[in-house]
């Protein structure tokens, strides 16, 4: 539901940026580190929305690629821990008695 909802935030912002970029035909500068350019203000804002989408996905991707390792890890630590517990109680325990 969170990835349905995540989804129609950027729908949405998609459109308003259309229809910003629709209102909008004039002719911007961009300044490059050592050239310039003149494009049209929409395909400014979609290559920046997109640019930044982009560079989320990515970072995102990242840290939900590292805490799905760590789980895998920390899943598989409990399964060993719980396979030794098992074998201890398995095992017949030696009853001291004291007198």
């Amino acid at each position: 539901m969170k990835s349905f909802i995540a989804i129609v935030i950027v729908g949405l912002f998609f459109v308003l940026a259309l229809l910003f970029g629709a209102k909008n035909e004039q002719i911007v500068t961009v300044s490059y580190f050592i050239a310039e350019g003149q494009y049209r203000l929409p395909v400014v804002l979609a290559i920046v929305f997109f640019s930044g989408f982009v560079i989320s996905w990515l970072f995102a991707a990242y840290y939900i690629l590292k805490f799905k390792i760590i789980l895998r890890k920390n899943k598989k630590q409990i399964a060993q821990l719980t396979e030794q517990l098992l074998e201890q109680q398995s095992q017949p325990m030696s009853q001291d008695t004291v007198a």
